[in-house]
């Protein structure tokens, strides 16, 4: 009976081991795999490392590289630390991903950028699939100050990066946002005598910014919406872009990948441009143009551009201004554009008189396919503002 006893003990001790053991353990080199893989698929390129090392639900990458698709260099990434990795369908989920800071110098040239990390990674187990399931996403994306030195004087600097995602609750689509705040660069350090000039009379010594972008991306007919791609600067002012395209599905994005890679393996160089050159244009057959917008906020650069315009002609800016208003209609009448000069005429000239804001726009009916708007500017490029509803406006 002792004997039967301790018989079951040693077995249920052993099928302990078992499910305690090896089977249910993180494989760190999996992962890696499965981050190259989704990455082949979607950007071409991937890691390596010297060693990978497994702690509970961490896994650090020792010594890793990153390579680029087609490259023969990599770029060193120093350690980097997968903690709260969980398997996820034969995919893996991951709370946070750190990175060492970075410290690069080259010829005289200090680069840094420090507190880089993700969070929320989700890598997929099959990149192929048609869903956000092919994916490999995350929710935050984050580094911290980034400077740049020249001998030793501080010439760039961002003070914080970072990108958000939002994915929809019956995974649809895909919001993004980014944000580059405290943008800063000192362009007294550039040597060019000429340029130099120029910067200074432009009131461009130092530059003091941001960079924004926000959109949604819809998997379903692959729209993509920017609605803001924004660079907003001190003194000089806000210069947006939005655009709206439909067709740009995973299986658009994964076609290009493909193009790309198919052009880099190719040796001859000039035979596989061409070939991907024709591989595009097939691609832009499935894309159609919703909207489009720039817009121009001045912040006071279109008066000191004018007076430095002004000075070089031996005028002033006031009758630069003069002379730019009475050379746009000249300058637009050889194209047979009659609505489109006019819009544009009045729009310049309300500008000038009194710099606020510009704007161009271009909101067809309907959905415009990208291969009428390419036939209509070989053949019949007058008739392209009417087929895209081009307007022009300022300070509205």
């Amino acid at each position: 009976m002792q004997y039967s006893t301790k018989a079951r003990l040693l077995l249920a001790g052993a099928a302990l081991s078992v499910f305690a053991g090896p089977a249910f353990a993180l494989d760190g080199n999996d992962l890696v795999a499965k981050i190259n893989t989704v990455l082949s698929v979607q950007s071409g390129g991937g890691f390596s490392a010297e060693s990978v090392a497994v702690n509970g639900q961490d896994v650090t990458l020792t010594n890793a590289r990153f390579t680029a698709n087609g490259s023969k260099q990599s770029f060193p990434l120093g350690t980097i630390s997968f903690e709260g990795v969980a398997e996820d369908n034969g995919g893996y989920t991951v709370e946070t991903v750190s990175f060492d800071n970075v410290n690069v110098t080259n010829e005289g040239m200090n680069f840094t950028a420090s507190d880089i990390s993700m969070s929320g990674l989700v890598i997929p187990s099959d990149p192929n699939a048609d869903s956000l399931d092919a994916l490999l996403l995350y929710d935050t994306a984050h580094v911290g100050r980034i400077a740049a030195t020249i001998d030793g004087k501080p010439a760039f600097s961002v003070d914080e990066v970072t990108t958000t995602t939002d994915i929809a609750a019956d995974s649809s689509s895909i919001g993004f946002d980014f944000q580059a705040n405290g943008i800063k660069s000192d362009l007294s350090l550039v040597e060019d005598p000429k340029a130099k000039d120029t910067i200074q009379q432009l009131g461009l010594t130092s530059i003091d910014g941001k960079i924004t972008m926000r959109g949604n991306w819809t998997l379903a007919d692959g729209t993509i919406d920017v609605d803001e791609y924004a660079f907003d600067f001190a003194n000089i002012g806000r210069f947006n872009i939005a655009l709206s395209v439909a067709g740009y599905t995973l299986d658009f994005a994964k076609s290009v990948n493909e193009t790309v890679k198919a052009m880099e393996a190719n040796p001859n160089r000039e035979e596989a441009q061409q070939a991907a050159n024709l591989a595009m244009l097939g691609l832009m057959q499935r894309l159609t143009f919703n909207s489009a917008e720039i817009r121009f906020e001045d912040a006071g650069i279109t008066k000191r551009a004018l007076d430095f315009a002004g000075k070089s002609q031996g005028t002033t800016g006031e009758q630069m201004a003069q002379m730019l208003k009475g050379m746009t209609p000249l300058v637009l009448a050889q194209y047979n554009l009659p609505e489109l000069q006019n819009m544009l005429s009045a729009a310049v000239n309300t500008y000038l008189d009194n710099p606020g804001s510009f704007t161009i726009s271009a909101k067809p009916d309907n959905a415009v396919p990208f291969p009428m708007i390419m036939g209509a500017a070989m053949g019949a490029p007058n008739t392209l503002p009417q087929v895209l509803g081009v307007k022009v406006t300022a300070n509205d």
